[in-house]
């Protein structure tokens, strides 16, 4: 039976992927409270229904950073998403392309910058960390140009990786050499479909962006063992001076999560930002982004655009964050579970529900289109 939901995705998903793999994209940081207050919060809030309104003519569409969307939606970045399915970037990248709206290449995705472009017509959103080796910043940057990317994501809420228990515990993490391997290789042979899709016909299994640092032999421990050693706490706003000397597109400044902090990326002069705690993947107990987006979209929404993400699971929870302030939403587990589970066509099918559930929530709120949803949409 076709799943009618984001959460029977997820379910597929976990019945598809090995369990490392599925627990990645799933799981949070230490007890995980904040990834379900993500989900939590954000499902409490109320929105205003009204009726009795005309609303034959509902339109979804909007511009973000001087780009036409169907919906105000992207596809947000997800590392390793490429392995949750053959080549998996470049079959989410074609979904967002297909459904009109932005695609966000992960610097640690499976796929590299030049196989997504190759593999979709379609300019798409880049994300980058910024770590020790400026000069691999400065060649991820180039490469983005190259390939006509029209906005740079940059996550700052990763001085250093999160305690992720869920990983240590499938083998992921903290299982170095062979025990470790013998562990998900144990796990990808229990579910064959996927080892026969992406740990057979999807090699190779570099990291894209990233294998040119680790070398032709490297696999996911080199990756993570990269990844536990490169990220740079000793970055600062100071830092997005380096970027913007080598990027002139839109800047994103991607996890931001108190309101003094957005002022300063509006002082900073990045034309975007993502309210986000990573999705409760790193600091856990901290507010959600249902708790966080109101004060922040009041602080600094009329001096640059405002996203948000985290713990969205349906069309109607877009439109909560829309009525909390954001002018766009950046969806993460959603479309890792659809393609998980089926591919573009699960990622397609999942944009179509979600487009479905916010047409419904419109009408019943009286609101036609995206602009006029806001404050005002949220019940006393």
């Amino acid at each position: 039976m076709k799943p009618a939901s984001i959460a029977d995705y997820r379910k597929a998903a976990r019945r598809r992927l090995p369990r490392f793999l599925f627990d990645y994209f799933d799981g949070g940081s230490y007890a995980e409270t904040t990834l379900r207050a993500n989900i939590a919060d954000l499902q409490a809030i109320a929105l205003r229904q009204r009726v009795l309104n005309d609303v034959s003519a509902i339109d979804l569409t909007t511009e973000l950073f001087g780009q036409q969307l169907a919906m105000p939606i992207a596809l947000g970045p997800i590392g390793l998403a490429g392995m949750a399915a053959r080549r998996g970037e470049v079959q989410a990248a074609r979904a967002a392309a297909a459904a009109g709206i932005p695609f966000t290449l992960s610097t640690v995705s499976a796929c590299s910058l030049a196989e997504v472009a190759r593999g979709c017509d379609t300019p798409f959103w880049f994300q980058l960390y910024m770590v020790r080796d400026r000069g691999f910043m400065r060649a991820l940057l180039e490469q983005a140009r190259a390939h006509r990317c029209p906005v740079l994501v940059f996550t700052v809420d990763m001085p250093l990786p999160g305690a992720r228990y869920r990983d240590y515990r499938s083998g992921l993490a903290g299982a170095p050499g062979l025990g470790g391997k013998l562990r998900r290789a144990d796990q990808a042979v229990r579910r064959p479909r996927w080892a026969w899709d992406v740990g057979v016909n999807g090699r190779p299994h570099q990291l894209g962006n990233v294998a040119p640092l680790l070398g032709p032999k490297s696999g996911l421990e080199d990756f993570l063992g990269w990844m536990k050693h490169n990220f740079d706490p000793g970055t600062s706003w100071r830092d997005l001076d380096f970027i913007r000397a080598h990027w002139s597109g839109p800047i994103v400044v991607k996890g931001i999560l108190d309101a003094e902090d957005a002022r300063a990326a509006a002082a900073a002069g990045v034309d975007g930002l993502v309210v986000s705690n990573h999705g409760g993947r790193q600091l856990d107990g901290v507010p959600s982004v249902a708790r966080a987006l109101p004060a922040i979209a009041d602080a600094v929404g009329d001096r640059l655009t405002v996203l948000a993400d985290g713990g969205v699971r349906s069309g109607l929870d877009v439109v909560r964050m829309l009525a909390l302030g954001a002018r766009g939403v950046l969806l993460g587990r959603a479309w890792a579970f659809a393609l998980a589970a089926a591919g573009e066509g699960g990622v397609r099918h999942v944009l179509e529900l979600i487009e479905a559930e916010m047409r419904v929530a419109m009408a019943l709120t009286g609101k036609t289109h995206i602009g006029a949803i806001g404050p005002e949409s949220l019940a006393a």
